[in-house]
């Protein structure tokens, strides 16, 4: 108890990052009006009025509609029953009535030796585990894949009376899959990976204690 101090001073806490999405630039530049004389067009203005306005290219951002629910359930049951009975005995030996080396042994008097055994097993198990969120998040395409796909990621970070509330999503998205609103299903992501968790008072009541959590790392029983 005299070294718990030291190794609490000694030991890090382990406080999850902030996902961060990291965003590559366009490679595209803006071409100067002194490199284009005499043009009213714009490129980058025009895109929004004739062009798709869904993100397709390194930067661009989308709508990734967060709608996952997930409910799994198990359930084991076993039972087993074994017995079993054996009985030994002499009913003749050599024209004698008695058997030798044991005293007191008669043949035909019945059974010497009689065992009886038997063993039961029932287990009964039972997990079920529910989660549901529904959110929605922006998010910015990292890489342009071959094929229409795109590597996407998204973090959002909201905070309310001291309370932090962190949600991240990333994955591999189709450029078919997403809607003329420039919004994307969740459940359409490929290789998605979604977090979502907390930081703050409530969070923080949710723990046991740091002596707590001590405890259950060097305690042997």
């Amino acid at each position: 108890m005299l070294a718990l101090p030291v190794l609490t001073g000694c030991r890090t806490t382990s406080r999850p990052p902030m996902p961060t999405a990291v965003v590559t630039p366009p490679p595209q530049e803006r071409v100067s009006a002194a490199e284009n004389p005499g043009s009213l067009f714009d490129p980058d203005g025009a895109t929004m009025l004739f062009a798709d306005a869904r993100a397709k290219r390194v930067g661009d951002v989308l709508l990734i509609k967060v709608m996952e629910s997930t409910l799994s359930k198990s359930k084991a049951e076993t039972d087993a029953n074994r017995g079993s009975s054996m009985a030994l005995g002499v009913d003749a030996y050599l024209g004698k009535d008695k058997l030798p080396l044991i005293p007191g042994a008669t043949v035909g008097a019945g059974d010497l030796v009689r065992a009886n055994s038997s063993s039961t097993f029932a287990g009964d198990g039972e997990t079920k585990r529910e989660s549901s969120i529904t959110t929605t998040v922006a998010a910015r395409v990292t890489r342009v894949l071959g094929g229409g796909l795109m590597e996407v990621v998204g973090a959002r970070e909201t905070r309310v009376n001291g309370e932090t509330q962190i949600v991240l999503v990333q994955g591999v998205a189709r450029d078919r899959d997403i809607d003329a609103d420039n919004t994307i299903m969740s459940t359409s992501l490929a290789e998605a990976r979604i977090e979502l968790y907390g930081e703050g008072v409530l969070a923080d009541k949710q723990r046991p204690g740091w002596l707590a959590r001590i405890l259950d790392n060097v305690w042997p029983f």
